[in-house]
């Protein structure tokens, strides 16, 4: 069977809580995409835990195949519908064969007592290109580890996030891209936006590996820190061990820009309007990497919640 072929495949062995979903898993989602087929509409992967339970553990295991030269779009989301603790801990396997195109967003937008540990392992072939959105708002602590491998060359792997944190939330982004064949792209794009007492962490790391020749990895991590409380703990890294390569990573953290701040002011535009759209300009290059019109209307909307304001204008 084709479950048999890939299940269990490229996800880590040394991964405890990897592991612990390998053992329990009962539940998820198995999507296969034949050859040359393109998914008519995005496809929606919904949990939902009711809460009838006083705490709950969860274990779904997603498998995906996108054949060659295949197309899917996929929408993952997490929601509790009460308040009671949920510690849900998912593994997703995908793998995008040759010139198959992958375009994945995780909505991550859950109440304040939900917890989620999120383990993702992407496998690429030849020419194919798998696009990863991350979108954290909500929850009280989220950890996505996403993991790409590339099994061919001419290949892309696009990683973006955004992280709007606030209380004593915290999110901890760990990306790995393993570059082990010549001639493929790799682009992060991570936004974070903290106030309150809230935590974000990023730890980025591209590996390139001697054969991987003719290289182009990109790395970058922007953050605004609203409050003297709230941390972000950033750590881009590059082992590189190819000589003849293109790449380069960066960090940055700040506040807003309050020259910018009083030029909107005296326009006209009030403060907390004003302090809103610094921060959806500052978030809007990954914004724009979104291809579904209804997802990125979504998302706008649940960062203008966020932000506490009406931002009065539809993409």
């Amino acid at each position: 069977m084709i479950i048999d072929t890939y299940f269990n495949q490229i996800a880590s062995k040394d991964d405890s809580l990897t592991s612990l979903n390998t053992a329990f898993a009962m539940e998820g989602a198995f999507i296969n995409i034949p050859k040359k087929k393109v998914a008519d509409k995005p496809i929606e992967i919904m949990y939902f835990s009711t809460g009838s339970e006083a705490a709950l553990m969860v274990q779904p295991r997603n498998l995906i195949i996108v054949g060659e030269n295949s197309h899917v779009q996929i929408i993952e989301r997490h929601q509790s519908l009460n308040e009671n603790p949920v510690l849900t801990n998912s593994v997703t396997e995908i793998f995008a064969q040759k010139r198959a195109i992958v375009d994945y967003y995780k909505i991550q937008n859950d109440n304040s007592e939900a917890n989620l540990i999120d383990n993702t392992y992407v496998s690429q072939q030849q020419e194919s290109h798998a696009y990863v959105h991350t979108f954290s708002f909500g929850g009280n602590l989220t950890r996505n580890n996403l993991n790409f491998y590339h099994f061919g060359e001419r290949l892309t792997s696009t990683l973006n996030g955004i992280s709007i944190l606030n209380d004593k939330q915290h999110v901890d982004h760990y990306t790995l891209v393993n570059h082990a064949t010549p001639n493929c792209e790799s682009f992060q794009d991570y936004k974070g936006i903290f106030s309150d007492r809230s935590t974000g962490v990023f730890n980025g790391k591209v590996l390139v590996e001697k054969e991987a020749q003719k290289t182009n990895a990109f790395q970058k991590s922007n953050n605004i820190l609203l409050s003297d409380k709230a941390t972000i703990n950033a750590k881009p890294q590059l082992e590189i061990f190819a000589d003849d390569v293109k790449c380069s990573h960066g960090c940055t953290v700040g506040q807003l820009d309050e020259t910018a701040m009083f030029y909107m002011q005296s326009r006209g535009i009030p403060q907390k309007e004003a302090k809103a759209l610094l921060m959806y300009a500052f978030s809007n290059a990954v914004i724009e990497s979104i291809k579904i019109p209804e997802l990125k209307q979504r998302i706008t909307k649940i960062i203008a919640m966020k932000l506490g304001v009406n931002l009065g204008f539809d993409l």
